[in-house]
């Protein structure tokens, strides 16, 4: 159980090691549906409409500042085609201002969980990344989502913090697992009963991301883009019985009439 206690008086539950028995509602990019993706505004919009976590994505400035910015670019976001790796920190906050720090995102879960989604390839990054995690005092509500299996070893060997593994083929499973994750992320367009039966019969829990993985949508995903889902979608998914799902509005889990038992 987490020492962290919340309003109620109640101890809960650590979500990453052991989930609860329905699936947890991961808040993507902090809850994008909810206000401005990736900033302590999503956040506590998140936290209030029930999510059991929120996933953020894990960048650096050019003076080694770890940013919350899903993109390599700032285009999508403020149309400004400068990469997020080339601007320091002020600079960065200058043409998008609501952007959250890693600390700062980390201080704003309260006892909600965090999903770090680490876009970086750099394994040195990484370490910085694992001791401020750590350095926290809400580390024990984080996960680690991690893109590579050299990364997932690396992470393993360094620490006890659990992982999810963000690979690009189911086929990586047992990979996963042997390098020491904890979690696997399933495409929506992946998501089976057999397919999450494999990830947990394999000892590690699956998160289902909803929507298309690609700006091009494929025609075997669903046709909405990352984070977006509807209501017979959830109800499919629901049918895997997975152990969290990652999506834009936590809402809709949450509401009295979503299609998955909450």
């Amino acid at each position: 159980m987490r020492t962290t206690i919340p309003a109620d008086g109640l101890p809960m539950p650590d979500l990453w090691k052991a989930p609860l028995d329905r699936p947890l509602v991961i808040a993507h990019r902090g809850g994008a549906a909810l206000a401005a993706e990736n900033t302590i505004a999503a956040i506590r919009a998140a936290e209030a409409a029930g999510a059991d976590a929120i996933e953020t994505d894990i960048r650096a400035t050019s003076d080694g500042a770890l940013v919350c910015v899903h993109d390599a670019d700032l285009l999508r976001l403020c149309n400004n085609p400068r990469a997020v790796a080339d601007l320091d920190l002020t600079e960065l906050r200058q043409v998008l201002p609501g952007v959250m720090t890693l600390a700062e995102a980390l201080g704003a879960t309260g006892t909600i969980g965090i999903l770090l989604d680490f876009k970086l390839a750099d394994e040195s990054a990484l370490l910085d990344v694992i001791d401020e995690i750590e350095r926290s005092p809400v580390s024990r509500n984080a996960l680690l989502g991690l893109r590579s299996l050299p990364l997932i070893c690396a992470a393993r060997s360094r620490s006890h913090l659990p992982i999810l593994a963000f690979l690009d083929s189911e086929d990586l499973i047992d990979d996963a697992v042997a390098a020491g994750a904890n979690w696997f992320r399933l495409w929506q367009g992946w998501t089976s009963r057999d397919s999450v039966s494999a990830v947990q019969g394999a000892g590690m829990h699956a998160a289902i991301m909803v929507g298309q993985p690609r700006s091009v949508p494929l025609p075997e995903y669903p046709p909405f883009p990352v984070g977006v889902v509807d209501a017979a979608g959830l109800a499919r998914i629901a049918q895997t019985r997975p152990d969290a799902i990652l999506l834009d509005d936590p809402r809709l889990l949450r509401a009295p009439a979503s299609p998955v038992a909450l």
